[in-house]
Parts: structure tokens; C-alpha cells; sequence
């Protein structure tokens, strides 16, 4: 499974947010960083197929995402940034049953399928918690394996780890490190992208840096501190 981006531009009122974004990836892991503002979280929305582009194709392993939605639904899974944006179920059995059911399992195939990725991640006690006692970093993990059961050949995340303190972050990363899916993140935190494969760097919407992560984080950190530098907060992104 690899994604295929060609020249996606997106305009969101009125503001031009993606100019001629190009890249193939093909790699297990792949990183978009940039400043607020830059692109990044259109770009993943792109990929998912959440946001037709006005010029350009996304494509994952051939199928334009935001031409065939069923398709965009069994190829990629979106995991936001804020995990109460994404939960709409009152337990965690449901939660993860849903997606399997639009997907056309029965119910209770898919509530099976849901109590085994509960087992996978040793949480099967999970199964009839309420998913609004949940803390942050477990419903993110919630989300994770609700993505994770209808088997997507990408799992795309938007800031997964925001606001989360270390040793969750550290706890996620981990389960992360061990899914077969190919994971493009988005993030404004380098040190969450060192043992990634790739990096792209978005800036002002295009797209300014690609390749390993020790030739384009180095890059990405050196300006993002001479930004910081600036006394002048009016040229620092909303």
C-alpha cells in the first residue's frame, strides 16, 4: 500500500491552504512537519479523503480517496487530534464495533472482531467500560484500535499526542511501533518522528524538504528556532 500525491492544491475560504504538493510514499513511516498554519493538517485530510483537492489527486494504491468514499473507507483510517472529535459511542465495545458494521459485518460478527483487538491489546476488560471515563491517553488508544479493526493499508494521525504527558506519549508509541500498517503522521514535534522513515516538511502549503529524517529534522529544528528567536510576533503563524 503506498500513497501517491500529484500536484494536490486546496483553496478553504478563500485562502490558499496546499500549492503543488507532490510525493510518493511508500515507506512504513512517514512524518509531515511545519509551523501552525502550514498545511499539515489539510494535507492529512487529503490523504484520508476527508477534502476533495481543487487541483491534483490523492491516490492510495490507485484509488483516488475522495472519488470512492467506500474505497478511502477500507484503505485509511484518520485518527484526530482530539480523540472526544472521533468517539461517539457510550462504550468501548461499541465504539470499535461501529466502524466493522459499516463496513457491512453484521453486528455480531463485528462486536467479536472488536472483543479480539481489545484482547490483542491485553484490554479485553475494556469491553463494557464507558468510553467518557476513559482518560486521554486511553481514548486515544481507543481510537487507535477502532482504526485499527477495519484493517486500513494506512492509518493517517493528526497530532495523536498533543497534550498527552510523557509516559503516555512514550506507552502510544510503542503500540504504534507494532501495527502492520503503514502510518503517516502529522506533528509539530520532531522528537516524535526519530525512528520514522521519511519526513516531509510543509511550509506556507508547499512543500520545502523530503527525505530521512536525519537530513530534514535538523533542518526543520535549526529554523524553527531562529523563528523563535524573532521579536517580532507578527510574523509567526496564527
Amino acid at each position: 500500500m503506498s500513497v501517491d500525491l500529484r500536484d494536490i492544491g486546496v483553496t478553504l475560504a478563500g485562502r490558499s491552504v496546499l500549492q503543488g504538493v507532490s510525493a510518493h510514499l511508500a515507506e512504513g513511516r512517514v512524518g509531515i512537519v511545519g509551523r501552525n498554519g502550514s498545511g499539515k493538517t489539510t494535507l492529512a485530510r487529503v490523504i484520508a479523503g476527508l477534502i476533495a483537492p481543487d487541483s491534483g489527486t490523492a491516490r492510495i494504491g490507485g484509488i483516488d480517496m475522495a472519488r470512492n468514499r467506500r474505497a478511502a473507507l477500507a484503505s485509511v483510517g484518520l485518527i484526530f487530534q482530539n480523540p472526544d472529535h472521533q468517539i461517539i459511542f457510550p462504550t468501548v465495545l461499541e465504539e470499535i464495533a461501529f466502524g466493522l458494521t459499516q463496513q457491512g459485518r453484521r453486528p455480531g460478527e463485528a462486536e467479536a472482531a472488536a472483543q479480539a483487538m481489545l484482547d490483542r491489546f491485553s484490554k479485553g476488560h475494556w469491553a463494557g467500560a464507558a468510553t467518557h471515563s476513559l482518560s486521554q491517553g486511553q481514548k486515544q488508544l481507543l481510537c487507535l484500535m477502532a482504526v485499527l479493526a477495519m484493517r486500513p493499508g494506512v492509518v493517517v494521525m493528526d497530532e495523536p499526542f498533543s497534550g498527552l504527558d510523557i509516559p503516555t506519549r512514550m506507552q502510544l508509541m510503542r503500540y504504534l511501533g507494532g501495527i502492520a500498517a503503514q502510518v503517516v503522521m502529522v506533528t509539530h514535534d520532531p522528537g516524535q518522528l526519530r525512528g520514522f522513515d521519511r519526513i516531509l516538511w510543509l511550509d506556507q502549503g508547499q512543500l520545502v524538504a523530503d527525505g530521512p529524517p536525519g537530513e530534514v529534522l535538523p533542518r526543520f529544528e535549526a529554523q524553527m528556532l531562529d523563528w523563535g528567536r524573532l521579536d517580532d510576533l507578527a510574523d509567526l503563524t496564527d
